[in-house]
Order: structure tokens, then sequence, then C-alpha cells
């Protein structure tokens, strides 16, 4: 189940400056590096619930590829991502207010979340949206590579939502292989779809089962007053994690931060910011690294 943290937060104050496209059937948020730099590879972003239209998460895409970076944020809820308004809706539902607000704002604010909220849950939940998401890559990694490259690499940050399928695609299971792009390999043989994952408050991670089914290096960031992925449940994570020697991995527990600090952060909260800023250089190092 999401936890009310999943759907409150803070709004960037900064403006996106990628570019919209069609990829592969479904419409995409880029983000390039800077003019003259080939990218270290490709990093396709899954948002959390509020998708590629949110501003927060076009804004790290950006800050992504200012890393050096092609980076694709599809639209994977094919137009049915929740809707912003939520956020600040949950935050005066979840905080103290005057009798007043209580009384009579409070039961309508509720009732507009539920409005969105449901019928997101039932039309993007994970079941439904991963066959989607498997294509997409699966589409990647058979097409042209978009910059000039031998060995296009592609990593995957999941973010809340996206992190369930991030960890799904960590898994690399034999059935979703596919054979690259005849410019990248003369191989016949199938391959993972992606070679590196990273993911941020992930929701709905079963433990043990989805981590011992890992097999794609992976790194996660975590806030240690997340109520979706509490603190034990992380250390539970890392221990199955480093108890195996074939899975390159890392896992931050960040103090002070809660589900959601890595791309709904307060711009006014220094704490969170900070955590978010970590996460962030966390993401662009682990993928500089696998990419090499």
């Amino acid at each position: 189940m999401s936890c009310p943290d999943c759907f409150r937060g803070g709004i960037s104050k900064d403006d996106s400056t990628g570019k919209w496209i069609t990829i592969h059937g479904l419409r995409t948020y880029v983000a390039e590096p800077k003019s003259g730099v080939t990218p270290e590879g490709l990093i396709v972003y899954i948002t959390d619930a509020f998708g590629p239209d949110f501003v927060n998460n076009r804004v790290l895409c950006d800050r992504y590829a200012s890393g050096g970076f092609l980076v694709y944020c599809p639209d994977l809820m094919n137009g049915r991502a929740m809707s912003p308004s939520v956020i600040r809706s949950t935050h005066t539902l979840l905080e103290k207010q005057s009798w007043i607000t209580t009384i009579f704002i409070k039961p309508l604010l509720f009732l507009q979340v539920l409005y969105h909220v449901l019928p997101w849950m039932i039309t993007c939940s994970i079941a439904k949206t991963e066959a989607g998401v498997i294509k997409y890559f699966q589409a990647l990694r058979t097409s042209p590579p978009p910059f000039e490259t031998k060995d296009l690499k592609i990593g995957t940050a999941g973010f809340c939502w996206g992190g369930k399928h991030v960890v799904t695609l960590a898994k690399d299971d034999p059935n979703h292989r596919v054979v690259r792009h005849s410019s990248q390999t003369l191989s016949s043989i199938s391959e993972p779809l992606i070679d590196a994952a990273f993911v941020a408050h992930p929701t709905f991670i079963k433990a043990p089962d989805d981590v011992e089914a890992i097999r794609i290096p992976i790194s996660w960031a975590v806030g240690e007053e997340d109520l979706q992925m509490k603190a034990q449940d992380v250390r539970k994570v890392k221990d199955i994690l480093e108890s195996r020697k074939d899975v390159e991995h890392e896992v931050q527990l960040l103090p002070g931060a809660k589900h959601g600090f890595a791309n709904r952060t307060d711009p006014d909260d220094e704490v969170a910011m900070a955590a978010a800023t970590r996460a962030e250089e966390q993401a662009k190092s682990w993928f500089s690294r696998r990419f090499s």
C-alpha cells in the first residue's frame, strides 16, 4: 500500500529546460547534457505517481543530464498520472489546522484527494503498467542508439511508484531479454534490458523476494524516516545484498529524510534539500561508474 507521504511534498521553484518528443509511441521528456558533450549513457527516469508533467520530475531529469547523461522520462501512465493538486491538499489534510479548516475544509479536501487517488490506483497499478514498461525498454534495446556509440549503456532511475518497476527490471527476467540492435553487437544472444539501476524511496517492495531476485547492479537511497520503506526494511535489503557476491550494489539510509525526499523536497527545508542533493549525487556517481 502507498503511504500518505506518497502524495505530498514540496514543489520545485525551478523551470525545466528539456523538450518533449514521442519515443517508441510514448510522450517522453528528454533532457540532454550540455552542447558538445557525448553522453556517457542513457538514463530512463521512471517517475512517482505524478508523472513527467510534474515539474519536480522534469527538473531532476535536467540535473541528471548535467552529469553527462541523456535522460528520457516517458509517460508510462499514458496520461493518467496523479494531479499535482493532490500535493497541497494532502499537506493540508495531514497538518494541524484551525478548527474551522478541520471541520469545514478538510472533509472537502479528503473527497478531492480520493477523486484523484482512487482512479490512479486502479488504472496505474504496477500490474497494469508493467508490460508497457518492459515493452519500452525492449524497444530501446532493439533500436539504433540515440547518439554515436558502439555499446549503448542503459540505466534506469525510479522514484516511489517507479522504484518498483526499476526493481522488476533489475531482476533481469530471461523472458524479457532481447537481442540488441545490429549496430551494437554481432551476437544473436539475448541480453538484459538495463545495465544499472537506481531507486529512491521505492514503494511496494517485498523483501526478501524482490531483493533476492535482483541480478543487475543497483543503488538504493531511502530516508531514515520513510513511512513506506522503514529503516529496518532498508537494513534487511542491505543484509540480503551483502550476503551475495554476484550483484554490485550500494544502499544508503539518509538521516532525517522522509518518503519522497529525493524528488518532492520542500525547497525551504534545508535538511531535506541536503538529503535530496546527496541522493542526486549518489545516482549520478553510480551511473557514471557503471557506464565506464
